[in-house]
């Protein structure tokens, strides 16, 4: 299953027009990711606000990562607060980078309430995209100096992170599952080993296998299948072989 590197602003000194920061909201947002990351099996690793830019970029560098995300929102040179929009940021050379870009682009569509002022732009001047080993992506949600963006941020906190997981697990071609309570079951395969798999599907990669009897966590359920825990394996595994009571 995919790892990313999560990387909210350290900027708590960006402040946003009514109130709050960019440090501070973006890590909200970050928060609201997590439940929605496990429940679709993504994995991840994150920086801490006391951390760098440059710092994320060597914790990033310093790992296997697919994918370094990067979430930020903008402000104007001149902080006169008129302007509005998303940017979406990839390297130009990056193939994986510009396919993210663009599916963060089109899910953001959705949900940003000027769609038309929502745009990729390819870029070689910030670190987080142009200076990581894993394909980077920033992401500006909208301009926090403006009072209509900094209030759709601050009331779509969790509709956000929602998009963005969705937007990851469609890049990473894997299931989007809203957070669910994790529960315990237990391997029932009378004998043998059972196969998780990258998606619910027989047909897809096996990253581990689970001896009968085992407990795993239960993160998640879709038809004929579970997202499973064992041991730091992540993955599908078919429910028939699975005992839930």
């Amino acid at each position: 299953m995919p790892t990313i590197y999560l990387s909210p602003s350290t900027q708590e000194f960006n402040p946003y027009n009514g109130g709050g920061n960019e440090e501070l909201y973006m890590n909200i947002i970050a928060d609201e990711m997590e439940p929605y990351l496990a429940a679709s099996g993504i994995q991840f690793v994150r920086n801490t606000p006391e951390m760098t830019a440059a710092s994320s970029i060597a914790a990033s560098n310093s790992g296997n990562y697919d994918l370094h995300l990067a979430l930020h929102s903008n402000a104007t040179a001149s902080g006169n607060g008129t302007v509005r929009g998303s940017e979406v940021y990839y390297y130009p050379s990056s193939a994986s980078g510009k396919r993210f870009a663009d599916i963060v682009a089109k899910n953001l569509k959705l949900i940003y309430p000027l769609p038309d002022r929502v745009r990729t732009v390819p870029t070689t001047s910030l670190g987080e995209v142009a200076r990581t080993k894993a394909p980077g992506v920033l992401i500006e949600f909208a301009y926090h100096d403006n009072s209509e963006d900094a209030q759709w941020i601050r009331d779509n906190t969790e509709l956000i992170a929602a998009n963005v997981v969705l937007s990851l697990t469609e890049y990473f071609g894997i299931p989007f599952n809203t957070p669910q309570p994790i529960t315990v079951a237990n391997v029932a395969t009378n004998g043998g080993n059972l196969n998780v798999r990258t998606r619910p599907s027989t047909d897809a990669f096996i990253v581990g296998r689970i001896p009968n009897g085992s407990e795993v966590a239960i993160y998640a359920r879709v038809p004929d299948w579970a997202l499973v825990e064992y041991n730091g394996i992540v993955g599908y595994a078919r429910d028939s072989f699975i005992n839930f009571d």
